[in-house]
């Protein structure tokens, strides 16, 4: 079973997107994801284009990544120039990534109309740079971009690109499908010519314009390509870019291919639902293997066969992607996933004990509730239907209580005389029998409540110092309500070691907030108790 190399730029060619965006700290999250699954190169960014990217490529180094190569991006030097004194180059160099792709033309089109040079020298800054970044010590990718357009137009010249390229040390050339308006059998036919000029491996990148990224990609596969790029969820520029999620499941569940870790398959789903809720998404319900819909099954006879043996209706088992099955006209679903996610607590061959979480869970999903990017929520949820965290002793008894009992907040934001708002939260809490009354400032209510909450426990907690939000996310779960519309806030919390998410519903932004910030400090302390044995 050969290897095909999954090459992610979600974080640089899937921000291109209409309305995505990552922060440096998504930027991060994401990385450790995609390299706990197994993905093989991760495209951090261009380290020249902005400070974000820049640094990125800084703090990526203190992530304890094990399988991933991290991969910065950049272009081919500047025309009638020196790669040594390229700003770019050295930028990308500066990176210290152990690979580089490299971007150059390859559609004569492009290298008079668009560069405004020869055909030449076009070859000479093709060769110049890869010549540059592998002397550097960087493994070299070249992408060819416009390939397919461009070896339609000169054939010839295209490959001359591709040979500039290889000669000078790169060690996979990429063809690029940039307009996305090639066909299969195109994709096919053209790989198989390349695959007989050159000595090095071949990559495939596709673009969904003809809505035939992941079709093309695999047809590349087929016929000798040995790395796929392209986006989680297949977002991007225009149409977006070929969806890995689907090439991977294709490769390995079709083809038998080796891609990803072995056992990573299973957490395909996670992984694209993790991916939307980053980029402020919705999921998509008919995305093929991870959509919700992907496995539902609604009245009459499919049903009916469903029962009796799911391959009547489904083309693979759905647990093979992390998926679940679901049979939307009885609303049987859900166990797979509860039970999966119950396993660490070892409680799961409790019957009673499942349904009564599972009927918790589906009862929070009516009201708006998502999971996927929130699991500290679903944590405690398990935790505290199973009684499992540490109890208090009260006058010589053990009893279940809570870290804190909630009593009152309230939240008050004051115009000044310069227009500049104040947002002053006040809290009352318990905590062990005590009642604590604070209050704080803070740039926007969330701050202010985070404040005012923090100073109230950390006397009883002091290793909450240690925590700090790092991320917001609104989203509104019944747009047609207008503004009495139930909103979703999602919050990333990070303390030393660990990062988090919880989430919270409700008609009433500051409660919905209020709920998820209460959830990441709840979390916080179970997860300490559980550090000290």
């Amino acid at each position: 079973m050969s290897r095909v190399a999954i090459y992610d730029t979600t974080l640089r060619d899937g921000s291109q997107g209409e309305g995505v965006s990552f922060s440096l700290q998504d930027k991060l999250l994401l990385t450790n994801r995609l390299d706990e699954i197994g993905v093989d190169f991760i495209e951090g960014g261009y380290p020249l284009s902005n400070p974000k990217d820049a640094e990125y490529f800084q703090a990526v180094k203190e992530l304890p990544l094990s399988h991933a190569k991290i991969v910065a991006f950049g272009m081919t030097r500047k025309k009638n120039s020196s790669a040594e004194a390229d700003t770019g180059l050295k930028a990308l160099v500066e990176a210290r990534t152990p690979v580089v792709t490299i971007v150059g033309k390859t559609w004569d089109f492009h290298v008079t109309n668009v560069l405004g040079t020869t055909t030449e020298e076009n070859l000479k800054m093709i060769a110049d740079t890869v010549g540059f970044c592998k002397a550097q010590g960087r493994e070299v990718f070249y992408d060819a971009e416009h390939f397919f357009d461009g070896y339609r137009a000169n054939p010839e010249y295209a490959l001359q690109t591709l040979q500039a390229a290889a000669n000078a040390g790169a060690s996979v050339v990429i063809l690029c499908d940039t307009n996305g308006g090639t066909l299969p059998e195109r994709i096919a036919e053209v790989v198989q010519s390349v695959k007989r000029e050159l000595t090095c491996e071949v990559g495939i990148h596709c673009h969904n314009d003809c809505e035939l990224a992941v079709a093309n990609s695999l047809a590349a596969v087929r016929s000798g390509a040995t790395q796929v790029q392209g986006t989680m969820n297949g977002i991007g520029e225009r149409c977006g870019n070929v969806d890995l999620v689907s090439v991977i499941a294709n490769l390995a569940l079709k083809y038998g291919f080796d891609v990803l870790k072995a056992e990573s398959l299973s957490r395909l789903t996670e992984t694209s639902r993790y991916v939307y809720e980053l980029a402020n998404m919705n999921f998509r319900p008919g995305q093929p293997f991870v959509g919700q819909s992907a496995f539902a099954h609604k009245g009459g006879m499919h049903t009916h066969a469903v029962a009796k043996d799911p391959a009547t209706y489904e083309h693979i088992r759905p647990e093979l992607v992390g998926n679940e099955r679901r049979i939307l006209v009885s609303e049987l679903s859900g166990h797979s996933t509860i039970l999966s996610k119950t396993a660490k607590y070892q409680v799961n061959h409790d019957k009673a004990l499942m349904t009564k979480i599972l009927s918790a869970v589906q009862d929070l999903e009516n009201q708006g509730y998502e999971f996927e990017a929130a699991e500290a929520s679903f944590d405690l949820l398990v935790r505290k239907t199973a009684k499992l965290h540490k109890p208090w002793e009260v006058d010589k008894k053990l009893l279940y209580m809570p870290w804190f009992e909630r009593i009152t907040y309230r939240v008050n934001i004051e115009a000044r005389e310069n227009g500049t708002p104040v947002t002053e939260a006040t809290v009352r809490i318990k905590v062990g029998g005590k009642i604590e009354h604070t209050a704080s400032e803070g740039d926007g209510p969330v701050n202010a409540l985070d404040g005012a909450l923090r100073k109230a426990l950390v006397r009883f907690y002091p290793r909450l110092d240690e925590m700090q939000l790092v991320d917001y996310k609104v989203r509104v779960v019944n747009p047609r309500a207008g503004t009495a519309a139930r909103v979703r806030v999602v919050i990333e919390s990070r303390d030393g070691t660990d990062v988090w998410g919880t989430v919270g519903v409700s008609e009433n932004i500051i409660e919905a907030s209020w709920l998820a910030l209460v959830d990441s400090i709840e979390y916080k302390l179970f997860k300490d108790e559980e550090a000290r044995g």
